[in-house]
């Protein structure tokens, strides 16, 4: 007896195990994840120490579900049917940006399934280092304005926003208030780069959580901007950031610039969460729907990382 096709609107994945069985039944050719984090190691441990304090810092613990080796990550990824990833590194003071940058290529080099990536920060030798990351074959540039707590509409950065909006590239930017608010985070604040910069593709990390309905409209201004879906809808983030009502038919007027981004490893709970969370978002509206779920898993994050 032949067994019925899985419908993966109606049955998300219910636990890791489930992830290559559900991706398989949604038609698309690998996942594509541009939201991934890899860091050297004595950084990446730094990163775990702060969120093992996250109840001081974010009010609310934060348990890092994958605390594993490095390679053994890599094989999560692969397993989970990732075929392609953007390992997104950032800095957090002057003179980080560039070594980062620099450590970010040579780690891409070594991993099949990663593309290249830089950072930036505002820093005189910004334009120099980041035009070389562009020239050497970057395809996203990481900017995290509330870990780095600088202003992005620093005079410094004008010129870097205008290397990367010519070379196509996106930016991944996280300038939300959430889940912790920063001196220059906001969608009022990061709406003036992009006034700057029209033609910049930027890719607004968490959906700007929690500024989900300002997010959405700066996608009606600018389009080339877009949003990733990393921790939104899950049940984790719904309890401090939920998404509006609506989100299913707010999604559909912008259905082609939603991407999938998950946050891996620095995640409190499963990867089937999120897939889960972007499956109900798909069978919730009918303008959505199968169609919608390609989209937001491999067409559209493969389209702005250049992925055949």
């Amino acid at each position: 007896m032949v067994s019925p096709a899985r419908d993966p609107l109606t049955t998300p994945p219910v636990d890791d195990a489930d992830i290559p069985a559900w991706v398989a039944a949604t038609g698309v050719d690998g996942l594509v994840d541009i939201h991934v984090h890899f860091l050297p190691d004595r950084m990446l441990q730094k990163v775990w120490a702060f969120f093992d304090q996250a109840e001081k810092n974010y009010g609310m613990a934060w348990p890092i579900h994958y605390r594993e080796p490095e390679q053994t990550r890599i094989d999560l990824l692969r397993g989970f049917g990732v075929r392609t990833f953007a390992p997104l590194v950032y800095p957090h003071k002057p003179d980080m940006a560039a070594w980062l940058t620099s450590w970010a290529l040579e780690w891409a080099a070594e991993v099949p399934e990663a593309v290249p990536t830089a950072t930036l920060f505002p820093e005189d030798s910004v334009t120099t280092y980041l035009g070389d990351a562009l020239s050497a074959g970057a395809r996203a540039v990481k900017v995290h304005v509330q870990v780095g707590d600088f202003d992005p509409r620093d005079p410094r950065l004008d010129r870097a926003w205008g290397l990367v909006a010519d070379a196509g590239v996106p930016a991944i930017v996280h300038c939300g208030d959430g889940p912790r608010q920063g001196t220059y985070t906001g969608m009022d604040v990061f709406v003036e780069v992009l006034e700057r910069h029209p033609r910049l593709t930027a890719v607004i990390a968490h959906a700007g959580l929690p500024e989900y309905d300002r997010t959405l409209k700066l996608l009606d201004r600018f389009p080339n901007v877009h949003i990733d879906t990393t921790m939104v809808g899950t049940p984790y983030t719904e309890e401090f950031a939920p998404v509006p009502a609506d989100w299913p038919a707010r999604l559909a007027d912008v259905a082609d610039r939603v991407v999938l981004g998950t946050d891996f490893p620095n995640i409190p709970y499963g990867y089937h969460e999120q897939l889960a969370a972007i499956a109900g978002w798909a069978g919730a509206d009918d303008r959505l729907g199968a169609e919608f779920l390609r989209s937001v898993l491999h067409d559209a994050p493969a389209r702005l990382l250049g992925v055949a």
